[in-house]
């Protein structure tokens, strides 16, 4: 992908977070970008493909940087958290209509975030499990596949509007207490012991 192109993505991406997707039109946002709606066109073929690239560049921004926290070599609680927190860092201000928009209006791009999405916190979070029973931080006998598709449930909850109406819930205190929830859940008494000792010391 050609630097001009990932530049635009970027900036299209920071739009939608703000101002939501189906609100804005090619027109606009070539207007926002302060570009011509021609040179716009040139890099996408419609709104329905400039969605798509944004969703996909999203997905792979995402992957590489689970990837690299991966890599810290954290316990398997502190590596959590800070993929939590990255993702957190990543919706905190995202605007409450574009996880409507893009599965009723784009439905091809919510497929693509869907697809790349689950397979990758699966990929993750499974490699976490197996992390933190080898540490003795999670419980020896966690089946590690079925608890690995329950957390992929309960995440899809988080995100429902039906379920958690952004008028009445922030989404980043609800995935940090989803967070609690599931570690509360699969902790071993040392796992815990160290939840406790983060709770009353968060820089320990």
């Amino acid at each position: 992908m050609d630097l001009r192109k990932k530049e635009i993505l970027e900036h299209v991406l920071k739009l939608f977070m703000r101002l939501g997707i189906k609100s804005l039109t090619m027109d606009e946002v070539a207007g926002q970008l302060r570009m011509s709606k021609k040179t716009l066109y040139e890099h996408f073929s419609d709104k329905n493909d400039l969605v798509e690239q944004v969703v996909s560049a999203v997905c792979g921004h995402h992957r590489s940087s689970i990837d690299a926290i991966c890599a810290k070599g954290l316990n398997a609680i502190e590596e959590h958290m800070e993929i939590t927190r990255f993702l957190v860092a990543q919706v905190g201000g995202m605007h409450p209509s574009v996880q409507y928009d893009l599965q009723k209006y784009h439905p091809k791009a919510w497929a693509i975030l869907d697809t790349c999405e689950k397979k990758d916190v699966h990929r993750c979070l499974a490699a976490n499990l197996r992390k933190g029973i080898r540490e003795g931080l999670y419980r020896e006998d966690l089946d590690v596949e079925v608890i690995t598709r329950l957390y992929l449930a309960r995440v899809d909850a988080t995100w429902d509007g039906h379920v958690f109406p952004a008028e009445s819930f922030s989404l980043p205190d609800v995935l940090w207490k989803h967070l609690d929830y599931h570690f509360r859940g699969i902790a071993s008494r040392k796992g815990i012991a160290y939840l406790d000792k983060k709770a009353k010391n968060p820089q320990a």
